[in-house]
This record gives C-alpha cells, sequence and structure tokens, in this order.
C-alpha cells in the first residue's frame, strides 16, 4: 500500500521572476484557468450539441509584499508605463515553487509571458501599526504545473 501524503500547506512558497531578486512575498494568489467551450451542431446531427475546447483564459497573478527600499518590482511596473519599453521586452517568466515543512520543493507552478498591469502602493496611516503593503498584478500568457 502506498504511504499517504499531507496536502503541502499554502504558507511556505518561493517565487522566481527573471532577473528580479525580491526577498519575499506576502502573499501569491493565482487566478482562474479555463477554457472556453464552443457549442456546436451540424443539421444532420442528433439535437444534442457537442461542445469543443475554445480560447484558454489565465487570470492574473497578484504579488503581496512588505515595502523594503527594493524597487525591483516598482521599476518592472515602470517599463510598461513609460512606453519606452517595447511589451516584449517587458514579460518575465515567473514560477512559484511550493515547499513542504522541511523546504523541500513539492510543487511548481510557471506562468509564461507575465507583465505588470497594475501596481498599488500601501497606503500609510500615522495612527496603524501595520506592514505597508504593496500589491502588483500580472497579466499573462500562460499558467502552468509543472512539478
Amino acid at each position: 500500500m502506498a504511504e499517504r501524503q499531507d496536502p503541502l500547506r499554502n504558507f511556505r512558497y518561493r517565487l522566481e521572476i527573471d532577473s528580479i531578486e525580491q526577498a519575499g512575498f506576502a502573499e501569491v494568489m493565482i487566478g482562474d484557468l479555463s477554457t472556453d467551450p464552443i457549442e456546436y451542431r451540424e443539421g444532420d446531427e442528433p439535437t444534442t450539441v457537442r461542445k469543443l475546447n475554445g480560447l484558454n483564459k489565465y487570470g492574473n497573478i497578484t504579488l503581496k509584499w512588505g515595502i523594503t527600499d527594493s524597487t525591483e518590482l516598482a521599476d518592472w511596473h515602470q517599463l510598461v508605463v513609460d512606453d519606452n519599453t517595447l511589451l516584449e521586452e517587458a514579460r518575465r517568466t515567473v514560477v512559484i515553487r511550493v515547499q513542504n515543512e522541511a523546504g523541500e520543493e513539492k510543487a511548481a507552478f510557471e506562468i509564461f509571458k507575465a507583465w505588470p498591469c497594475k501596481y498599488d502602493p500601501s497606503d500609510f496611516n500615522a495612527k496603524g501599526n501595520e506592514v505597508a503593503i504593496d500589491t502588483l498584478e500580472l497579466c499573462n500568457e500562460g499558467i502552468r504545473r509543472i512539478q
């Protein structure tokens, strides 16, 4: 009988972005992946439609992190905003690596042709004591589980 494997916890992960060295992320949200069905029927077929696969849609990735002195993610977003860089040059491959409690990588998701489409700097409040959190949303053209 095969040994039962416990599910991985969602709090231990690593994020890799081509050429960007960001220390850590408080939260990484992967959007939905879906394929639109296309209903099709020819006139001489039974009165039941066939369903074919249509366009694939990949939800955005949302990254949240505590502000540090690093500006790499804000600079990446600025590449898209400035219009001096072609979008193709701003695209990056992103890999999310899920680890077990011992720190071993057990699952991974690869995000293709990601680029920052929304940047939300933290709000500040002199009466608060929370960590300042920035948010970056990444559009992409594909998400695939690779491990």
